[in-house]
């Protein structure tokens, strides 16, 4: 593989899901989250923000593409975040997303593909992939949690880049390696966010065992950790992941993103 291939790119975090990357010339944002803090109605419980974001939407200059986790719960998609999208040219989702958000959304089944036009030539590669935001079967969540998407991004001579998405199934991450494995950077999100009122208060996304599990699985060569902080219903940190990826042997693996 070529060296351009797997060379690392600065991902930047704003705290929560909200990341931004330049990849193949285009520029990507992740679940745009700039809200301060405060309480904010979802899809279920109140969801209660700790801490302001490390930036705002004025930070970011061109951004071509979001790719939304899903549209239903104020820490994956706030009001800022909703008021950004309308600048932006694409945004990726889920399929009910998609019918939500407008002409500039497109929602994605598992495992749809869409190829977007490189400044420089040749394209870059979304495909969906699939995602289960709780901690049972598909059919079991998502009328309660609502359905959520991860992304793969791919192109010639670029790395291959994992997005999550709210998930909290390794088995569907084995299904993600079967087909596009090694990943060279994953941006994983995890903070086993969970509520009593919700799958009796089992973590809906990754707890930090689970984060770097997956990352084995993935044979990924570099993760970037986001979604673990900043808000009330998160209940693991930075320190519980840097231990469960030292447990794993995956510590020098790890990159908290620039701020």
């Amino acid at each position: 593989m070529p060296a351009s291939a797997t060379a690392q790119f600065p991902v930047r975090v704003f705290g929560g899901p909200t990341a931004l990357f330049d990849y193949g010339g285009l520029r990507f944002l992740t679940d745009p989250t700039f809200d301060g803090p405060g309480d904010y109605e979802s899809a279920g419980p109140v969801l209660t923000k700790t801490s302001s974001p490390q930036g705002s939407p004025a930070d970011l200059g061109r951004v071509d593409v979001v790719l939304l986790s899903h549209d239903e719960h104020a820490d994956n998609l706030d009001n800022s975040g909703r008021a950004l999208l309308a600048d932006v040219p694409l945004t990726l989702t889920t399929p009910g997303g998609g019918e939500r958000l407008g002409d500039k959304a497109r929602g994605l089944a598992d495992w749809e593909a869409v190829e977007l036009d490189r400044p420089d030539g040749g394209t870059v590669t979304v495909t969906a992939v699939p995602a289960i935001h709780g901690p049972a079967a598909r059919e079991e969540v998502e009328p309660i949690a609502g359905q959520v998407v991860g992304f793969v991004l791919t192109g010639e001579g670029l790395p291959t880049v994992y997005v999550s998405g709210d998930n909290a199934s390794l088995d569907l991450v084995r299904e993600i390696t079967e087909r596009f494995a090694p990943v060279d950077t994953a941006i994983m999100f995890a903070g086993a966010p969970s509520s009593p009122m919700l799958f009796g208060g089992k973590p809906v996304v990754f707890d930090s065992t689970q984060a770097a599990e997956a990352s084995g699985i993935l044979g990924a060569r570099r993760i970037v950790p986001v979604h673990f902080e900043g808000w009330a219903h998160f209940t693991e940190g930075r320190d519980d992941l840097h231990d469960a990826f030292t447990a794993a042997g995956l510590a020098d693996r790890l990159d908290w993103g620039s701020n």
